[in-house]
């Protein structure tokens, strides 16, 4: 399974049945082991987790990555914004995972899920963007999830 951009359209499309692999982009310890022990415990595979952009870049580029999942704030000097436009141009789906989510979003992320936030809704969300990266309308939105369309 992978994501491509289809020619003309800059959202990736979901080629397959369902997310398998995920890279956590967090700074915060607890939130990216909760996070990392969710995900697992719901049978995908995490790529890494990690907490700047560098590593993100790094799992992007050798791993087989079908989901990123980025925090806006990450140690170092650039940001979750870096990384979500850096897997965006590989035609990688991201979520952003942040208290306040930035205006252009849009223009590099399927959707955006407000801290905080409960496990199920985290869950819900890959569900979500599933539904939509296939064409078909997502069954239940978590109440704090904003999808791009």
């Amino acid at each position: 399974m992978f994501f491509g951009l289809v020619k003309g359209d800059s959202k990736p499309r979901l080629r397959g049945k369902a997310i398998r692999s995920v890279l956590i982009v967090e700074d915060e310890p607890l939130i990216a082991f909760d996070n990392e022990h969710v995900l697992e415990q719901a049978g995908y595979r995490v790529a890494a987790t990690v907490e700047d952009y560098d590593h993100a870049v790094s799992v992007i580029e050798v791993d087989e990555v079908d989901l990123v999942i980025a925090d806006i704030t990450l140690h170092g000097d650039k940001t979750g914004i870096d990384v979500a436009r850096h897997a965006h141009e590989k035609g990688l789906a991201v979520l952003f995972v942040t208290g306040a989510c930035p205006v252009d979003a849009h223009e590099m992320a399927v959707g955006c899920l407000s801290k905080p936030y409960l496990p199920r809704d985290l869950l819900g969300s890959i569900s979500a963007i599933e539904a939509l990266m296939r064409g078909d309308e997502p069954a239940r939105l978590p109440q704090r999830l904003r999808l791009f369309s």
